[in-house]
C-alpha cells in the first residue's frame, strides 16, 4: 500500500500547475539511499501566498489519501468476509444435511451484499473526488483505472448476489416440492394401510376402542336436493344406538346460510341416493346448521333465541322448547367461516350433546350433556378452545373432537376432550374436503361415520379407531395374589433334635 500512496503523492505534487500562474515546481536531480528512499531538493520561489496554496493542496492530498486508504481497508475486510463465507458454503456443501436451504441462503442475503456495494460506491466517489480536487491531467489514467476496477467489482458483486439468491430460491422451491410430494406419498400410504387394516371391527354403538385414529377420504354422495345455491345446512343418520330405523335426513338452510325451514326424510340410503320415497317437511323456525337427529327427534336452535327446539319427526310437531342456560346466540360465538351456528347439537353412544359458548367462558367452547326427554342440562364441561377459532366439532363415545381449517382443501382434527375424565389432548388427524367450508358435522355410532354438509354437497367419512390395549391375563393376576397371600415359614426357637 505504501508504494501506491507514494506514487499518488508524487503525481499530485510534482506536476502541480495553478491556473494563471507560472510553474512553481521544477524537477531536480536526486539520489537514493540504501533503504531505496529518494532524496531531492526542491527550489520554490519566495512567495508566501503561493506557498500557503501549495501547503493547502498538500494537506488536501494527504486527507484524501487517508480516506482512500481507509476505504481500501474496508474493501479488504469485506473481501476477507466473502472469502470466509465461501469457505463456509464449501464446507456446508460437503455436509448437505447439516443445514437446510433457508439456512444456507441466509449467508447470502441482500443486506451483506448491499453493504459491500455501498463501500464500493463510496470508493468510486472518492476516486472521482481525487480527480476533481487534484486537477491532475497526468494522473487521469490511474484514476480511470481505479474507477473502472471499482465499477467492475460492483458489477461482479451484483451478479454474485443475484446468482446466489436465484440459486438458493430455486433450491428452496425444489425442496418444498419434494417435501410436499413426500407428505402426499406418506398420506396415501397411511390411507392404504387404513383401508387394508381398518382397525378393530366395532359393532353398532360400541366404544370398545382407544380413541380416534384415522379418517378416510371423503365419499361424495350427491348435491343437496335444493341445489348448489344452498351451501349451508346439515345431514346425517338417526344416531340413536341400537335403533331399528335407518332414517336419513337432509336439512339445507336458506341461501342466507341462517334460516332453517325445510328438511327431507329418507327411509334408506338407497332412497337418499335415488331421491325417491322421501317425505319433505316444513318447520319455519330453525336457526343455523347445528341440527342433529336422535331417537327420531330433531334438535336445533330456535330462531333468534338461545333456546333448544325439539321436533317429533313422525308428526313434524314442535314438542318442546327450552332455554339453554348462559348460551350466547345471534352469531355471538359461532365457528370460523360458519355463521349462525351458536348451538351445535351432537349425538353419540353416550347420548345427546350441545356444543356452545357463554359470556362466562369468554367464548371458549362449552360441552353439555342433555336429557333427551326434558332438554335439561345433566352435566357441563368447559374446554380451553376458543370457539370462533374452530371450524367445527363432533362427539364420539363421550369425547369431543375439534377441527380447524388448514387450507381450502384440508382440515385437521387437532384437539380432543374426554368427558369421562376431563382430560384434554392434542392430535393431528387430517381430513380432506372437496370444497372450502364444512357446515354441518354429525357422527353416527351405528356405522361409525361422519356425515358432513360441505358447501351444498352431502359427504361422509369412515372413522377408524385405535384398538384397546390388552389387560393382563386374569389367571396370572390371581396366581400372583395367591402367592403373596402365603404365610412365611416360621423358624423354631431351638434347633430340632431327633
Amino acid at each position: 500500500m505504501q508504494p501506491v500512496l507514494t506514487l499518488l503523492t508524487t503525481l499530485l505534487l510534482l506536476p502541480l500547475v495553478l491556473p494563471g500562474q507560472t510553474q512553481l515546481v521544477r524537477g531536480v536531480s536526486g539520489s537514493m539511499d540504501k533503504d531505496d528512499i529518494c532524496h531531492c531538493v526542491v527550489y520554490l520561489p519566495n512567495n508566501n501566498i503561493l506557498l500557503k496554496q501549495l501547503e493547502q493542496l498538500r494537506s488536501t492530498a494527504q486527507e484524501l489519501m487517508g480516506k482512500y486508504e481507509q476505504e481500501l481497508s474496508r474493501v479488504s475486510e469485506y473481501a476477507r468476509t466473502i472469502k470466509d463465507q465461501d469457505t463456509q458454503i464449501l464446507e456446508m456443501n460437503g455436509t448437505p444435511k447439516a443445514r437446510s436451504p433457508p439456512a444456507l441462503a441466509s449467508s447470502y442475503e441482500f443486506p451483506t451484499f448491499n453493504l459491500l456495494r455501498l463501500e464500493l460506491e463510496a470508493a468510486e466517489e472518492l476516486a472521482a473526488q481525487l480527480k476533481a480536487k487534484g486537477k491532475i491531467r497526468e494522473a487521469e489514467n490511474i484514476f480511470y483505472q481505479l474507477q473502472s476496477q471499482v465499477a467492475n467489482a460492483s458489477l461482479t458483486l451484483n451478479l454474485l448476489a443475484d446468482s446466489n439468491q436465484r440459486s438458493f430460491h430455486a433450491l428452496r422451491q425444489e425442496v418444498d416440492v419434494l417435501e410436499s410430494r413426500l407428505s402426499e406419498c406418506e398420506r396415501e400410504k397411511e390411507q392404504e394401510e387404513v383401508s387394508i387394516n381398518p382397525g378393530p371391527h366395532l359393532p353398532p354403538g360400541s366404544c370398545a376402542h382407544g380413541g380416534l385414529q384415522k379418517v378416510s377420504r371423503p365419499l361424495v354422495v350427491q348435491l343437496n336436493w335444493r341445489g348448489f345455491s344452498y351451501k349451508a345446512g346439515a345431514w346425517g343418520r338417526d344416531s340413536a344406538p341400537n335403533s331399528s330405523s335407518s332414517l336419513y335426513w337432509v336439512a339445507p338452510l336458506r341461501t342466507d346460510s341462517r334460516y332453517f325451514d325445510y328438511y327431507r326424510l329418507y327411509k334408506s340410503y338407497d332412497d337418499l341416493v335415488l331421491m325417491k320415497n322421501y317425505e319433505e317437511r316444513k318447520t319455519g323456525y330453525g336457526d343455523g346448521s347445528g341440527n342433529t337427529v336422535y331417537k327420531n327427534f330433531m334438535y336445533f336452535n330456535y330462531y333468534g333465541t338461545g333456546e333448544i327446539a325439539k321436533v317429533d319427526l313422525s308428526t313434524n310437531r314442535l314438542v318442546l322448547q327450552r332455554p339453554l342456560p348462559g348460551a350466547t346466540y345471534n352469531n355471538r360465538f359461532s365457528y370460523a367461516g360458519v355463521p349462525w351456528k351458536d348451538l351445535d347439537f351432537a349425538s353419540d353412544e353416550k347420548g345427546l350433546w350441545v356444543l356452545y359458548a357463554t359470556e362466562e367462558s369468554k367464548g371458549n367452547l362449552v360441552v353439555s350433556l342433555l336429557n333427551a326427554s326434558t332438554l335439561e342440562v345433566e352435566n357441563t364441561w368447559r374446554t380451553s378452545q376458543y370457539k370462533p377459532a374452530l371450524s367445527g366439532a363432533f362427539m364420539a363415545c363421550g369425547v369431543l373432537y375439534a377441527l380447524r381449517s388448514l387450507n381450502t382443501r384440508q382440515e385437521e382434527i387437532f384437539y380432543a376432550f374426554d368427558t369421562t375424565n376431563g382430560q384434554e389432548s392434542h392430535l393431528s388427524i387430517l381430513l380432506d374436503k372437496m370444497l372450502e367450508t364444512l357446515h354441518g358435522i354429525n357422527y353416527c355410532p351405528l356405522d361409525h361415520k361422519l356425515y358432513v354438509y360441505n358447501d351444498g354437497y352431502l359427504v361422509n367419512y369412515d372413522l377408524s379407531f385405535l384398538a384397546l390395549k390388552p389387560n393382563p391375563p386374569p389367571a396370572a393376576a390371581k396366581r400372583s395374589s395367591v402367592v403373596s397371600a402365603l404365610p412365611k415359614a416360621v423358624q423354631p426357637n431351638k434347633p430340632f433334635r431327633p
